[in-house]
């Protein structure tokens, strides 16, 4: 075994340095290798095994994802506190099965396949505007001019949002999901607060009209969550409003983010890229590669219900765990060279849409749009570069991925 870090003692998720953001792996796996379940100075634990993050996820009556106990000092009574403790992700049964099973239901496998020519003819005009910018001599940006304006359009159709419509809704997304950081400035705080606040009143308005004038509920998630299922409990007014949201956000900022990475990721791994680019077919996998190498998503949270015992910790009632899905999906103990970039890696377990009842129930659709975001932009442009020294990450210990990554398309 290694001599532990000097930092190891001291570290805590709310008071991470500056390179921590920059790559936080290195920190990761010295957590995994001397203090794997790591209780912070607050009480809680880390965990950065990857079959204690599975144990967890596993055991859903066992860990809990209800937040309000754990998020009501956070924010207060609040819209943010409404919001994060209404929404699916951080509820139990029965409001959360209620949710998903509406959601699941108007995400079928044929309705996503559906999807599909819409979505590469997007993808086609984003890569089309960027060779004209280029031709312009214009500034690109991977995130501004392609990986945001991707899942914008694809959740805004899954919702029927009017085009028009869509301006505001990715900076609501990153002022909402921007406050679930371990630690909060009273400005993030602020912000989060009014982009739910604007949102809550902007859904009211499209909800209205869709009552007025219902979708098809096999496609039209909105129409779904309004008219529920047949016989069942349906979704009170504040459960529709939040949940919503929930659906514009989850689908919004992960996306952007696995498509950013693995575009950046391709760069620093070459020999990977031109592996791609000879063997498209290769892409399914990719995407799947660059979900572990690169979760967007890289902290999730539980709390124990009953006394727990963990990789030998006993956990009491109440305490809450954070699980590191960066450091799982790292760990040589179910990864083969884990540090390794392999776009054919198999097999590939990782756990970067979580795992168990609470697995993301949008994996289908963000795995689309990876597959033919990345798979096109590289077929179009295989020489691009990336401009490393301009790019700026997000400086998010949960949410991983770049606010701008400025690129060159390469001849």
């Amino acid at each position: 075994m290694r001599t532990p870090p000097a930092w190891l003692d001291s570290f805590d998720l709310r008071t991470l340095p500056r390179d921590f953001y920059d790559d936080p792996y290195a920190f990761y796996a010295a957590l995994r290798e001397h203090d794997p379940i790591r209780r912070m100075p607050d009480g809680s634990v880390l965990l950065t095994r990857y079959a204690d993050c599975l144990q967890v996820y596993k055991a859903a009556t066992r860990f809990s994802s209800d937040k309000k106990a754990e998020f009501f000092p956070k924010y207060g009574s609040s819209p943010l506190f409404e919001h994060h403790t209404t929404s699916l992700v951080f509820n139990d049964p029965p409001l959360h099965t209620r949710v998903r099973k509406l959601i699941i239901g108007a995400l079928s496998q044929r309705a996503v396949e559906a999807m599909i020519p819409a979505l590469n003819a997007l993808v086609d005009r984003l890569l089309d505007a960027l060779e004209a910018r280029s031709a312009r001599g214009e500034a690109i940006d991977l995130i501004e001019h392609f990986a945001a304006a991707i899942p914008v359009e694809v959740i805004g159709n899954l919702l029927d949002v009017p085009r028009d419509e869509r301006l505001p809704l990715r900076d609501w997304s990153l002022a909402i999901l921007g406050a679930l950081e371990p630690t909060l400035t009273p400005e993030q705080l602020e912000r989060g607060n009014l982009a739910v606040s604007e949102f809550v009143a902007y859904l009211r308005t499209l909800i209205e009209r869709r009552r007025a004038k219902p979708g098809d509920p096999a496609v039209d998630v909105l129409t779904r969550l309004i008219e529920g299922e047949p016989g069942a409990q349906g979704l009170s007014e504040t459960e529709l409003l939040q949940n919503c949201i929930f659906i514009l956000n989850a689908g919004h900022e992960t996306t952007t983010n696995l498509i950013g990475n693995a575009l950046y990721a391709l760069t620093c791994w070459p020999g990977e890229r031109r592996r791609l680019v000879s063997n498209p077919a290769l892409i399914q996998s990719a995407v799947e590669e660059i979900l572990r190498f690169e979760s967007s998503n890289q902290l999730g949270n539980r709390m124990a219900t009953l006394n727990a015992r963990i990789g030998g910790v006993e956990l009491a009632p109440g305490t809450r765990i954070t699980l590191c899905i960066g450091a799982a999906n790292r760990d040589p103990a179910q990864f083969l060279d884990p540090e390794r970039l392999d776009i054919a890696r198999t097999p590939n377990r990782h756990l970067a849409f979580g795992s168990g009842t609470h697995q993301c129930a949008g994996l289908a659709v963000a795995r689309l749009e990876g597959t033919a975001a990345i798979g096109r932009f590289v077929a179009r442009f295989p020489n691009y570069e990336i401009d490393s020294n301009s790019a700026v990450r997000s400086l998010r210990a949960r949410f991983r991925g770049f606010k701008t990554l400025p690129a060159r398309l390469g001849g």
